[in-house]
């Protein structure tokens, strides 16, 4: 089926949002006109698709990387900036 337009405009923005001034948050409402909740709630899901690691591997894989990072260190109890106890 493919990506949309924004799909590939969230994707795009996700390889380089740190070049822009001001907060993450601000650029989201700004570019997209949604909340974060609702942009990190599209992204988890745009993510996990096949069209999403297509069209660009690399940040892809990045943010399933960071994903999962999150999610292990939330079920280990601890920072996701930690590191993992031995």
């Amino acid at each position: 089926m493919g990506l949309s337009e924004r799909e590939r405009a969230i994707i795009d923005f996700e390889r380089s949002w740190w070049t822009e001034a001001g907060p993450k948050e601000v650029a989201i409402r700004t570019r997209f006109e949604l909340s974060a909740t609702r942009y990190y709630q599209l992204l988890g899901a745009l993510i996990d698709s096949a069209d999403a690691a297509e069209y660009d591997p690399l940040v892809v894989r990045r943010l399933r990387r960071v994903r999962d990072r999150r999610r292990r260190a939330r079920y280990e109890g601890r920072s996701a900036g930690e590191p993992p106890v031995r």
